[in-house]
Protein backbone atom coordinates (compact mmCIF):
# COMPACT_ATOMS: atom_id res chain seq x y z
CA UNK A 1 0.00 0.00 0.00
CA UNK A 2 1.42 3.48 -0.87
CA UNK A 3 1.93 5.98 1.30
CA UNK A 4 -1.02 8.40 -0.28
CA UNK A 5 -3.33 4.94 0.35
CA UNK A 6 -2.42 4.88 3.84
CA UNK A 7 -3.13 8.00 4.63
CA UNK A 8 -6.42 8.09 2.72
CA UNK A 9 -7.11 4.96 4.65
CA UNK A 10 -5.86 6.34 8.22
CA UNK A 11 -8.82 9.56 7.58
CA UNK A 12 -11.85 6.91 7.23
CA UNK A 13 -13.77 7.15 10.37
CA UNK A 14 -13.03 3.85 11.89
CA UNK A 15 -15.17 0.80 12.08
CA UNK A 16 -17.40 1.02 15.10
CA UNK A 17 -20.93 -1.12 16.22
CA UNK A 18 -24.43 0.91 16.36
CA UNK A 19 -27.80 -0.55 17.13
CA UNK A 20 -30.82 -0.28 15.09
CA UNK A 21 -34.42 -0.18 16.50
CA UNK A 22 -36.43 -2.17 14.09
CA UNK A 23 -39.87 -3.60 13.56
CA UNK A 24 -41.12 -6.12 16.06
CA UNK A 25 -40.53 -9.18 14.93
CA UNK A 26 -38.71 -8.43 11.71
CA UNK A 27 -35.10 -8.24 13.05
CA UNK A 28 -33.89 -11.88 10.82
CA UNK A 29 -35.23 -10.22 7.76
CA UNK A 30 -33.53 -7.03 8.57
CA UNK A 31 -30.82 -8.66 9.09
CA UNK A 32 -30.46 -10.42 5.86
CA UNK A 33 -31.11 -7.65 3.67
CA UNK A 34 -28.67 -5.55 5.16
CA UNK A 35 -26.34 -8.43 4.99
CA UNK A 36 -27.19 -9.22 1.13
CA UNK A 37 -26.10 -4.99 0.93
CA UNK A 38 -22.63 -5.57 2.28
CA UNK A 39 -23.03 -4.52 5.73
CA UNK A 40 -21.42 -6.58 8.48
CA UNK A 41 -24.62 -7.67 10.80
CA UNK A 42 -24.84 -9.28 14.14
CA UNK A 43 -27.81 -10.75 15.30
CA UNK A 44 -27.97 -12.17 18.94
CA UNK A 45 -30.11 -15.23 18.90
CA UNK A 46 -31.23 -17.42 21.86
CA UNK A 47 -32.90 -20.76 21.44
CA UNK A 48 -36.79 -20.95 23.57
CA UNK A 49 -39.11 -23.44 24.40
CA UNK A 50 -42.45 -22.69 22.97
CA UNK A 51 -45.71 -24.41 24.58
CA UNK A 52 -49.03 -24.81 23.00
CA UNK A 53 -51.94 -26.65 24.04
CA UNK A 54 -50.67 -29.35 21.48
CA UNK A 55 -47.07 -29.24 20.95
CA UNK A 56 -44.09 -27.53 22.11
CA UNK A 57 -41.43 -26.49 19.73
CA UNK A 58 -37.76 -24.31 19.79
CA UNK A 59 -37.53 -21.17 18.47
CA UNK A 60 -34.63 -19.13 17.67
CA UNK A 61 -35.25 -15.80 19.24
CA UNK A 62 -33.65 -12.33 19.01
CA UNK A 63 -32.05 -12.01 22.27
CA UNK A 64 -32.60 -8.11 22.34
CA UNK A 65 -35.95 -7.69 20.65
CA UNK A 66 -35.99 -5.04 18.22
CA UNK A 67 -32.89 -4.42 17.77
CA UNK A 68 -29.85 -5.44 14.93
CA UNK A 69 -26.30 -4.52 15.62
CA UNK A 70 -24.36 -2.97 12.54
CA UNK A 71 -20.71 -2.64 11.82
CA UNK A 72 -19.94 0.32 10.12
CA UNK A 73 -17.86 3.78 9.83
CA UNK A 74 -20.73 5.68 10.46
CA UNK A 75 -21.36 7.40 7.13
CA UNK A 76 -23.25 4.98 5.30
CA UNK A 77 -26.78 5.63 6.75
CA UNK A 78 -28.94 6.03 3.81
CA UNK A 79 -28.77 2.72 2.51
CA UNK A 80 -29.29 1.35 5.88
CA UNK A 81 -32.25 3.48 7.28
CA UNK A 82 -34.22 2.94 3.67
CA UNK A 83 -34.05 -0.78 4.54
CA UNK A 84 -37.78 -1.73 5.28
CA UNK A 85 -38.36 -2.64 8.74
CA UNK A 86 -35.43 -0.51 10.36
CA UNK A 87 -37.00 2.41 12.36
CA UNK A 88 -33.90 4.49 13.18
CA UNK A 89 -30.06 4.07 14.64
CA UNK A 90 -29.71 4.72 18.48
CA UNK A 91 -28.22 7.86 19.00
CA UNK A 92 -27.29 10.41 21.84
CA UNK A 93 -27.42 14.23 21.77
CA UNK A 94 -29.14 13.66 18.15
CA UNK A 95 -25.95 11.73 16.74
CA UNK A 96 -25.58 7.54 16.00
CA UNK A 97 -24.26 6.58 19.23
CA UNK A 98 -21.24 3.86 18.87
CA UNK A 99 -21.61 0.99 21.10
CA UNK A 100 -18.75 -0.17 22.71
CA UNK A 101 -17.23 -3.18 20.72
CA UNK A 102 -16.41 -5.13 24.03
CA UNK A 103 -19.86 -5.66 24.73
CA UNK A 104 -20.62 -6.72 21.11
CA UNK A 105 -17.99 -9.44 21.35
CA UNK A 106 -18.92 -10.25 25.19
CA UNK A 107 -22.41 -11.09 23.52
CA UNK A 108 -20.52 -12.92 21.09
CA UNK A 109 -18.60 -15.45 22.59
CA UNK A 110 -21.43 -15.97 25.12
CA UNK A 111 -23.54 -17.14 22.43
CA UNK A 112 -20.35 -19.26 20.36
CA UNK A 113 -19.87 -21.01 23.88
CA UNK A 114 -21.76 -23.93 24.46
CA UNK A 115 -22.99 -22.49 27.60
CA UNK A 116 -27.09 -21.64 27.94
CA UNK A 117 -27.71 -17.64 26.92
CA UNK A 118 -31.28 -15.56 27.43
CA UNK A 119 -32.53 -12.34 27.82
CA UNK A 120 -32.24 -10.69 31.72
CA UNK A 121 -33.59 -7.94 33.32
CA UNK A 122 -31.05 -4.78 32.93
CA UNK A 123 -28.39 -3.93 35.94
CA UNK A 124 -27.50 -1.20 37.25
CA UNK A 125 -25.46 -1.37 40.63
CA UNK A 126 -23.49 -4.64 41.39
CA UNK A 127 -20.67 -6.87 42.14
CA UNK A 128 -18.76 -6.83 39.15
CA UNK A 129 -16.49 -10.14 38.08
CA UNK A 130 -14.26 -11.71 35.22
CA UNK A 131 -14.41 -14.92 34.32
CA UNK A 132 -10.36 -16.79 34.54
CA UNK A 133 -10.84 -19.45 32.57
CA UNK A 134 -12.31 -21.39 30.25
CA UNK A 135 -14.55 -20.64 26.57
CA UNK A 136 -15.88 -17.43 28.37
CA UNK A 137 -12.00 -16.44 29.99
CA UNK A 138 -11.55 -12.59 30.24
CA UNK A 139 -15.50 -11.77 29.64
CA UNK A 140 -16.34 -9.21 32.23
CA UNK A 141 -20.48 -8.84 33.86
CA UNK A 142 -22.24 -8.89 36.97
CA UNK A 143 -22.72 -12.59 39.06
CA UNK A 144 -26.40 -13.36 39.86
CA UNK A 145 -27.87 -16.55 41.42
CA UNK A 146 -30.94 -17.99 41.08
CA UNK A 147 -31.05 -20.84 43.28
CA UNK A 148 -28.28 -23.09 42.77
CA UNK A 149 -26.99 -21.91 39.37
CA UNK A 150 -25.39 -18.53 38.60
CA UNK A 151 -25.12 -16.55 35.52
CA UNK A 152 -22.79 -14.02 33.99
CA UNK A 153 -25.06 -11.14 33.09
CA UNK A 154 -23.60 -9.13 29.75
CA UNK A 155 -25.10 -5.71 29.34
CA UNK A 156 -25.45 -3.38 26.18
CA UNK A 157 -25.83 -0.28 28.26
CA UNK A 158 -26.69 2.34 25.28
CA UNK A 159 -30.15 -0.42 24.78
CA UNK A 160 -30.47 -0.91 28.70
CA UNK A 161 -30.31 -4.52 27.72
CA UNK A 162 -28.93 -7.46 29.71
CA UNK A 163 -28.15 -11.45 28.43
CA UNK A 164 -27.21 -13.97 30.93
CA UNK A 165 -24.68 -16.60 30.02
CA UNK A 166 -24.37 -19.76 32.63
CA UNK A 167 -21.11 -19.85 34.45
CA UNK A 168 -18.95 -22.11 36.75
CA UNK A 169 -18.69 -19.83 40.05
CA UNK A 170 -15.36 -21.37 40.38
CA UNK A 171 -13.81 -19.57 37.50
CA UNK A 172 -15.01 -15.86 38.36
CA UNK A 173 -13.13 -13.25 40.34
CA UNK A 174 -14.24 -10.29 41.56
CA UNK A 175 -12.30 -7.49 40.21
CA UNK A 176 -12.61 -3.38 39.95
CA UNK A 177 -15.97 -1.67 37.96
CA UNK A 178 -14.74 -0.58 34.38
CA UNK A 179 -14.89 3.12 34.23
CA UNK A 180 -17.84 4.46 33.37
CA UNK A 181 -19.53 0.99 33.42
CA UNK A 182 -23.50 1.43 35.22
CA UNK A 183 -24.33 -2.38 36.69
CA UNK A 184 -26.78 -3.19 38.65
CA UNK A 185 -28.34 -6.03 40.76
CA UNK A 186 -32.39 -7.44 40.89
CA UNK A 187 -32.52 -7.91 45.08
CA UNK A 188 -32.12 -11.05 46.18
CA UNK A 189 -29.92 -12.64 43.22
CA UNK A 190 -26.25 -11.26 44.11
CA UNK A 191 -24.31 -14.32 46.06
CA UNK A 192 -22.56 -13.11 49.08
CA UNK A 193 -19.15 -13.97 47.95
CA UNK A 194 -17.97 -11.54 50.82
CA UNK A 195 -19.94 -14.20 53.19
CA UNK A 196 -19.01 -17.43 51.06
CA UNK A 197 -15.21 -17.43 50.20
CA UNK A 198 -15.60 -20.52 48.88
CA UNK A 199 -17.56 -19.27 45.59
CA UNK A 200 -14.31 -17.65 44.52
Amino acid sequence: MSSSELQRASALPKLEWYALYTRHQHEKTIAHSLSNKGFEVFLPLYNAAHRWKDRTKQLSLPLFPCYVFLRTRGHEWLPVLTTPGVHMVVSYAGQPAAIPGAEVEAIRRALESSKHVEPHPFLKTGDWVRVRSGSLAGIEGVLVRRKNQFRLVLSVEMLGKSAAVEVDVATVERIARRAGTIVAAVPGELPSLARDRRAV
